[in-house]
């Protein structure tokens, strides 16, 4: 087993242990998203994602679940990633932020479907934003099982606001990776924009209602093959 391969399953062995420790902070959810111009397999696709994000004193971990049905086939397929990455601050005891940079981290992420597990490993930064919830960037190296390695960025952030009294939340992702011989460099950004419906239920409740709409460049690494998939979306957090 390679060195990067142990590095990150022992890393996300910590994040899974951490879930018995008292968190900082966590965030529980569940989303279901309707959408009909998914690329690469049916068009037509209903998806239940699970989510848990939390902070601990050792950095924070994050893990989702995607469960999709294709209504023109019925066929199911599961997929999930578990990231959790490792704060310098915590290991050296010294506290590393410097202007916009709150923390750096050791990152780590595993991606399984049905047919590929990826390793995934390298640096992170979380990012003091002014209007933003949160904002965090990791540059990766990933150990592919079905394709050759690639270089990759992740970008996640989260920006609330106030309309006429109304919370809203602008949110996603953006993941580019590098193009290697057998696959094309590929962009996907995936934002989601969301009312809270749930302060019309209670002050604390958050049931968001909304869209999800995914720009995904290269799918796959595929070339030419562009998904720009807009999704009917009901999230709501525990």
């Amino acid at each position: 087993m390679k060195f990067q391969t142990i590095m990150v399953a022992a890393m996300c062995s910590v994040a899974m242990s951490a879930a018995c420790a008292q968190p900082l902070w966590q965030d529980f959810s569940i989303t279901g998203l309707h959408g009909d111009d998914y690329k690469v397999g049916p068009e037509k696709r209903d998806v239940v994602t699970l989510e848990y994000a939390a902070g601990l004193t050792w950095g924070d971990a994050f893990f989702f679940i995607d469960h999709s049905r294709y209504s023109q086939t019925d066929e199911k397929d599961n997929y999930f990633e578990l990231a959790p990455r490792l704060s310098l601050s915590y290991l050296t005891g010294q506290k590393l932020s410097y202007g916009p940079i709150k923390d750096v981290y050791l990152a780590s992420t595993w991606e399984s479907g049905s047919d590929f597990d990826n390793y995934v490993y390298g640096i992170g930064f979380g990012l003091n934003i002014p209007y933003f919830k949160y904002a965090d960037i990791n540059l990766y190296r990933a150990n592919n099982e079905t394709t050759k390695d690639d270089w990759m960025t992740t970008v996640t952030y989260g920006v609330p606001l106030t309309i006429a009294g109304q919370d809203f939340l602008f949110d996603g992702f953006a993941d580019w990776s590098s193009k290697e011989s057998d696959h094309d460099a590929e962009l996907n950004w995936t934002s989601q924009w969301k009312w809270n419906a749930g302060k019309l239920i209670s002050p604390n409740t958050r049931l968001y209602l909304g869209i999800e709409y995914s720009y995904w460049i290269n799918k796959f690494g595929i070339k030419n093959v562009d998904e720009k998939n807009v999704s009917a979306l009901v999230k709501y957090h525990f």
